[in-house]
């Protein structure tokens, strides 16, 4: 079963650098999250000198997560540049509906495209996986509208795959938590900005010199719900460390401090929308 597992992943890395060389030249939309620092590396490694890592960077990106991001291009000799998005300059991504997600990558691959064209490349690409189509994720119509290949979804690459291949080459991301950009932490019809963003980048910063990893900080106004793993949990259920979280997190700027007993989930503020909101970018 193991070898057959393994022959699977082979065939699903061959597809990837098969659909990699087919691109000619590419920008990767690069996060440092898992999916887009393993595609970026590939990419590096089929097409050399004719890809270009490109970051984000906007009130949205964790000062954290953006340093981290540029250390492994660096580490790994990925080109890399950064270019300013401002998604929050525009009222549909602020207002912050359901739709906030596609509103985001329509602005980032709005400025890629921009790149991609004054600077001759064929194509941009980003880290979409084949897992990512089974969840509510509105940017991917976005990408569709812009003819943004998805590189890692085509050679059938699940979330668990491309931990697997980054583990095998020798990648320190290679188990990195998700990394989604800190709007994602602000519930829905709560305006984003600039404040609400700080207050959650502060308050995961604390917690995370508190030695949690596996976590979020979600924003419903005076109230911050951290979500903490399973497996930390145990960490966390200490009287002493949960009073050194809250005095943390309310000096973030939060009133209240609570803990979810469900604790983290990927995208639990989509757990209280709509089933017809849910299903719409599977029916667009």
């Amino acid at each position: 079963m193991a070898d057959l597992q393994i022959t699977v992943l082979e065939d699903k890395k061959d597809r990837l650098d098969a659909s990699l060389r087919g691109l000619g030249s590419v920008i990767v939309a690069y996060s440092g999250g898992i999916d887009s620092a393993y595609l970026a590396f590939a990419a590096h490694r089929i097409l050399g000198d004719q890809m270009l890592a490109m970051i984000a960077d906007s009130a949205s990106l964790a000062r954290s997560h953006y340093r981290d991001a540029v250390e492994f291009a660096a580490q790994q000799r990925i080109p890399l540049r950064t270019v300013q998005t401002s998604e929050l300059d525009h009222d549909a991504y602020a207002k912050n509906d359901a739709n906030r997600c596609f509103h985001c990558k329509d602005e980032l691959f709005t400025v890629l495209e921009q790149e991609r064209s004054q600077l001759g490349f064929d194509a941009v690409a980003y880290g979409l996986n084949a897992d990512d189509r089974k969840d509510f994720r509105p940017g991917q119509r976005a990408a569709v509208a812009h003819h943004i290949a998805a590189p890692l979804a085509e050679a059938g690459l699940t979330k668990a795959d491309v931990r697997a291949l980054a583990k095998a080459a020798g990648l320190n991301v290679w188990d990195k938590p998700a990394s989604a950009c800190l709007s994602s932490r602000i519930e829905y019809g709560r305006r984003v900005t600039p404040e609400a963003l700080r207050m959650v980048e502060d308050a995961e910063e604390a917690l995370r010199g508190l030695g949690l990893r596996n976590f979020r900080v979600r924003h419903h106004g005076a109230v911050a719900r951290i979500e903490i793993a399973e497996d930390e949990m145990p960490l966390a259920l200490d009287a002493g460390r949960l009073r050194s979280m809250s005095a943390a997190v309310r000096a973030a700027g939060f009133h209240y401090v609570a803990l979810d007993c469900d604790g983290y989930r990927s995208g639990s503020m989509n757990e209280i929308l709509p089933v017809e909101v849910l299903t719409q970018s599977s029916q667009e």
